[in-house]
């Protein structure tokens, strides 16, 4: 083996490199499976509280203990909550509120990908209302206690697919015509417009919050095996992921480093270094030129204020 090589593989990053978490507390939505678990592992492993925001509160539960068996002192607690709905969401932030002061890092994970088009019990499509505006209106609601927390960070996980979606603002809900991959490629360009539309206005009202956005690459993961329908299940689940797919553990890489190493900035994207983007090490990516478009990000928050009925209280620019 050369040197060079050995110093690569010296310089792979890995959950183990996390640094050290203890009295920081984390909140990962969709939490009890996937790359959700695979964080919320690894963060419990080196010391962070973390509350698992599941839709299936057994789910959590079930979670909780497969990792407390491994770490019998990880503090972890399970708290439901549907993204889908903003009902759900509101109620979640209120009770979350009530029982904690400060929250250290959002980790804005779960998501749907791919299903038969349905819509939320507010009316939106349900994979832009999952994936974007449910975690819109759970930033905007907890920001204050993010403000509070020690190197507070969100963390929204986009997807490489954000560079083949586009937002359809004349039919966001798919009455006019109905692709569940394009409906999933838009909900993942939204998740990264607005990453980077709130790193803008966090450093425009100097708040101590930063902004980051992560991708999984291609990983293994029930997403790819229970939602989407028809030939996507095939390719995906069948074949995709047995040849091409890396294991959670590795695809929540990007995630966690996002979510803890100290050198990452705000506005970021992070994700794997290997070809296509599909798997490897954590590095910075770049967003998309439409992604990070500013009138693209003014638009869809906008939007996003008026169909979720969340106003984000930035503080006074000092």
């Amino acid at each position: 083996m050369t040197k060079q090589r050995e110093q690569q593989q010296k310089q792979q990053w890995a959950a183990e490199r996390i640094p050290d978490q203890s009295g920081r507390v984390f909140l990962v939505t969709g939490a009890n499976s996937g790359l959700g678990l695979a964080t919320t592992r690894a963060l419990a492993r080196r010391g962070g509280r973390v509350i698992l925001a599941v839709r299936d509160l057994d789910k959590g539960r079930r979670a909780i203990a497969e990792i407390t068996a491994e770490q019998p002192a990880a503090a972890l607690e399970a708290r439901p909550v549907d993204l889908a709905d903003l009902d759900s969401v509101r109620d979640f932030a209120d009770r979350l509120r009530a029982d904690h002061s400060r929250l250290d890092v959002l980790i804005n994970n779960a998501g749907v990908m791919a299903p038969p088009r349905s819509l939320s019990p507010q009316g939106h499509e349900l994979q832009f209302a999952c994936n974007h505006l449910g975690h819109f209106a759970l930033t905007g609601l907890l920001l204050d206690l993010l403000a509070a927390g020690r190197d507070p960070r969100v963390v929204t996980v986009s997807s490489v697919n954000h560079r083949k979606g586009r937002l359809r603002f004349e039919d966001l809900a798919g009455e006019r015509g109905y692709s569940p991959m394009g409906f999933y490629n838009q909900s993942k360009f939204a998740n990264a417009v607005f990453g980077r539309e709130l790193h803008r206005r966090l450093v425009r009202a100097g708040s101590p919050v930063r902004s980051v956005l992560a991708h999984p690459g291609y990983t293994a993961t029930n997403l790819q095996t229970s939602a989407p329908v028809g030939l996507w299940r095939v390719v995906f689940g069948r074949i995709g992921n047995p040849l091409l797919a890396q294991p959670p553990a590795r695809g929540a890489l990007p995630q966690l480093y996002a979510a803890t190493e100290p050198a990452v900035a705000g506005g970021q994207f992070i994700g794997p270094d290997g070809p296509a983007e599909l798997r490897g090490e954590p590095t910075l990516v770049p967003l998309s030129d439409a992604a990070a478009d500013p009138e693209t990000g003014r638009r869809l928050w906008e939007l996003s204020e008026e169909l979720t009925g969340v106003r984000f209280a930035f503080p006074a620019a000092v």
